[in-house]
């Protein structure tokens, strides 16, 4: 079972913008940790203007496919903290595979609320699959998220 929660790091709220205007959260950092006892735990920190950060962080049994779960799902939380509730998510799916000589991670979402309904990102990955969820998070909300932020 993986736990999740969000961590909005700053008490300040995320700064309203100009209709049309386009920016995008920054991904900032991100902590992935093994425990002894076979858990992992990972969070993810999103920046917007003003220095306003935002957290995400989810925890569960460690594995090759739950680490990237753990690591998907905090993404998500920190998007959903930004947004303040109004943009939910369930993860469906991480997988890491092996395509056309790279391993790559792909992450499979469904978007609960404006917008299309099942969302797939993926990223190559090096040596970090952890973080490669991450990025494929990212990619798969990318669009959703950019609507919401001009549309606020």
């Amino acid at each position: 079972m993986i736990q999740s929660e969000s961590q909005n790091g700053s008490n300040t709220q995320p700064i309203q913008t100009a209709q049309g205007q386009r920016e995008r959260l920054r991904f900032t950092e991100f902590l992935f940790q093994r425990t002894p006892d076979g858990r992992c735990k990972a969070e993810v920190a999103l920046d917007w203007l003003d220095g306003v950060r935002v957290r995400g962080m989810a925890a569960g049994q460690s594995s090759p496919a739950v680490d990237l779960r753990v690591a998907a799902e905090a993404t998500l939380r920190a998007i959903e903290t930004f947004s303040n509730g109004a943009m939910a998510f369930e993860l469906i799916g991480a997988k890491a595979v092996r395509a056309f000589d790279a391993n790559v991670v792909i992450v499979s979402i469904a978007n609960k609320g404006e917008g299309p309904r099942r969302l797939l990102g993926a990223s190559l990955v090096e040596d970090d699959a952890p973080r490669g969820a991450v990025l494929a998070v990212l990619g798969a909300t990318n669009r959703v998220l950019g609507n919401f932020i001009a549309t606020r």
